[in-house]
């Protein structure tokens, strides 16, 4: 819902820079993530997965297809891939036979921390680098991006 006392223009700045703005650090932070970890990096949907079953243990394949805006089918096929790798484990449903849930290895489970805290050490050394009213401003903003976030995905956490 936009405040009408806020310019169409001023409106139309944001969403242009937060267009342009967050594909780019999305990238930049990937390639250095890629770059420092010392594992191979999977690709983004298997990342994005493994990403989405440590935030969501016990998760069905179609709820991380729901998730991940992603087909049913291609995230099947995705949980066999990284089951034959060893990151992710099927469990049968006591009750439907037909349901699996999704629980990652240790192994899966330690790496996707890995890559957390080296995200997380990248932007903090970035942060650094920003005036206080820079940072502030950064955080400030997180609670409107987490809400923009759900807005746009809104099966988001």
């Amino acid at each position: 819902m936009t405040d009408s006392s806020t310019p169409r223009r001023d409106i139309d700045r944001v969403a242009s820079g937060l267009a342009a703005c967050l594909p780019a650090l999305h990238r930049a932070l990937d390639r250095q993530v890629a770059a420092q970890y010392p594992h191979p990096k999977p690709p983004e949907g298997r990342l994005a997965l493994l990403r989405f079953v440590a935030q969501r243990e016990g998760a069905t394949v179609r709820e991380a297809a729901e998730a991940l805006l992603m087909k049913p089918n291609n995230v099947s096929a995705l949980v066999s891939q990284l089951t034959e790798q060893g990151d992710l484990e099927r469990r049968q449903d006591s009750a439907d036979k037909r349901v699996a849930h999704l629980h990652l290895t240790a192994t899966a489970r330690e790496r996707i921390a890995e890559v957390r805290e080296l995200e997380t050490a990248l932007i903090r050394h970035a942060l650094t680098s920003l005036t206080e009213g820079q940072q502030g401003a950064l955080g400030s903003a997180l609670g409107a991006l987490e809400a923009l976030t759900r807005h746009l995905h809104p099966t988001a956490r």
